[in-house]
C-alpha cells in the first residue's frame, strides 16, 4: 500500500511538472495562410480589417456571411465591398449582381490566390507564379523611387492574362507582370489584387508593407459603409458545440482540463480504495494416490492379507449391487445364475470367482498365493464384463 501511494505521488507531481511546463511554453507560430479577420498569426487578417476604421474614419464596417447573390439582391446602401479570401466562387448569377452594384457607384475590392471559373471566362483572366519579391505602383503619384520589396514569397503571384482593353494596371513587379488591375463598371470600380497575403498581419506589421496596402486602398473612394466579406473565405462560425465556448475562451479551458484531472485523480483513488488485492488460492492437490500408496504400505508392512481380501470382496459385492442391482445376501447358485446372465460372463467363470469370494470371506487367514488369485479373478472380471 504505501509503495503504491508513493508512485502515485510521483506520477501527479510529473503531471503537474508537465502541465506548468506545456503551460508556459511559447506556442509555435502558424505559418498557414487563413485569411481570417479575426487570426492574429502571421496569415491572418485581423490588423487590416480593424485597420479599416483608420483608413475610413466616417465609414461603418459590416460584416456580412451571405453569398454575393443573396447579399447583392437587397436594398444595400452604398459602399465598398471587400473579400479578402484564400479562393473565391462566384457564377455568373453572383458575378451580373456583382455588376448591378458596382455600376450603381459602388467598388468592389477581390485579393484571392485563385482566379479560376468565371473571372476567367467572363474576364478573361489568368493568374501564375514566379520568384518575384518587388513591386510598385504604375501611378507616379504613387511610385515609389525603389521598389517595394516583400519576402516569404507574399508577391509571386501576377496576372499572366487579363482583358487589356477593360482593365487598367495599377501595380506590378519586378518584371512588368501586373499584379493589380482595375475594371471601370458603369459608375463604379471592380479592383483585383493578385497577392492576397500583401495584407496580411505579416505584411502590414511592416512600415513598407502597411505603406503599399493603404495606397493600394486609396484606390477605394470615401463611403458611408464597407462591407466585409465572411461567406467567401469561410470565416464564419461552423462549430455550434456548447464545447466552443469553454475551448476559445482560455480561463474557462484552463478550468474545463482542471476538472478533467482532478475527476481522474478521483477516479484513481476511489478505485484503489474500493478494490482490494484478490488473494491467489492455490487449486486444492490430488491427494489420492498418496492415500493409496500410505495405506498400500500399511497393508503391506502387516501383511494382513485377510483383511485386504475381505475389503477388495466387499467394495466388489457394491460393484454388484449399484451397476447390476444383484442381492449379495447369499452367495448361491441363484446368485451365481444371476451374475452371469447380468454380466455377460461366462457361467464356469462365474462360478469360480463366486467360489473363491465364499472361500475367502469365510479364512481367518489368508497367504499371498489365494490373494494373488483373488486378484487376477477380479481384474478379469472388470475386463470381460
Amino acid at each position: 500500500m504505501r509503495d503504491f501511494k508513493i508512485y502515485v505521488y510521483i506520477a501527479i507531481t510529473t503531471l503537474l511538472v508537465y502541465v506548468v511546463v506545456l503551460y508556459n511554453r511559447p506556442a509555435p507560430v502558424n505559418w498557414q495562410p487563413t485569411l481570417n479577420y479575426e487570426d492574429k498569426i502571421p496569415f491572418g487578417t485581423y490588423v487590416f480589417y480593424h485597420q479599416l476604421h483608420d483608413i475610413f474614419p466616417d465609414a461603418q464596417v459590416t460584416n456580412t456571411s451571405e453569398s454575393i447573390y443573396n447579399l447583392f439582391s437587397k436594398q444595400l446602401l452604398p459602399g465598398n465591398y471587400i473579400i479578402v479570401s484564400k479562393e473565391v466562387k462566384i457564377d455568373k448569377v453572383d458575378l451580373e449582381q456583382l455588376k448591378k452594384y458596382i455600376r450603381a457607384g459602388n467598388t468592389v475590392f477581390i485579393t484571392t490566390f485563385s482566379w479560376a471559373g468565371v473571372f476567367k471566362d467572363s474576364l478573361k483572366l489568368e493568374a501564375q507564379e514566379e520568384d518575384n519579391t518587388q513591386q510598385n505602383f504604375t501611378n507616379n503619384k504613387l511610385k515609389q523611387a525603389t521598389n517595394y520589396t516583400f519576402d516569404k514569397d507574399i508577391s509571386n503571384q501576377y496576372f499572366s492574362s487579363f482583358d487589356t482593353a477593360k482593365a487598367t494596371v495599377i501595380t506590378k513587379n519586378s518584371g512588368g507582370q501586373a499584379t493589380c488591375i482595375r475594371y471601370a463598371f458603369g459608375k463604379g470600380t471592380l479592383l483585383l489584387c493578385a497577392n492576397p497575403e500583401l495584407f496580411s498581419n505579416y505584411n502590414l506589421l511592416k512600415p513598407h508593407g502597411a505603406e503599399f496596402a493603404e495606397r493600394i486602398l486609396s484606390y477605394l473612394p470615401p463611403k458611408q459603409t464597407i462591407y466585409w466579406d465572411e461567406y467567401q473565405n469561410h470565416d464564419t462560425e461552423t462549430d455550434s458545440s456548447p464545447m466552443r465556448v469553454f475551448l476559445n475562451n482560455p480561463p474557462l479551458q484552463y478550468a474545463y482540463y482542471l476538472s478533467l484531472f482532478t475527476l481522474f485523480i478521483f477516479m484513481l483513488f476511489e478505485a484503489k480504495r474500493r478494490q482490494r488485492i484478490i488473494p491467489v488460492i492455490e487449486p486444492l492437490k490430488n491427494t489420492t494416490v498418496d492415500f493409496v500408496n500410505v495405506v498400500g504400505r500399511v497393508y503391506y508392512e502387516n501383511h494382513d492379507n485377510a483383511n485386504i481380501a475381505l475389503k477388495k470382496i466387499v467394495y466388489l459385492l457394491g460393484y454388484f449391487r449399484e451397476k447390476y442391482r444383484l442381492k449379495t445376501d447369499a452367495l448361491d447358485a441363484d446368485f451365481t445364475n444371476n451374475l452371469a446372465n447380468k454380466t455377460g460372463i461366462e457361467p464356469e467363470f462365474a462360478a469360480e470367482l463366486v467360489n473363491q469370494l465364499n472361500y475367502l470371506s469365510q479364512q481367518p487367514k489368508v497367504t499371498d498365493h489365494e490373494l494373488i488369485v483373488l486378484n487376477k479373478l477380479i481384474e478379469k472380471f472388470y475386463e470381460i464384463s
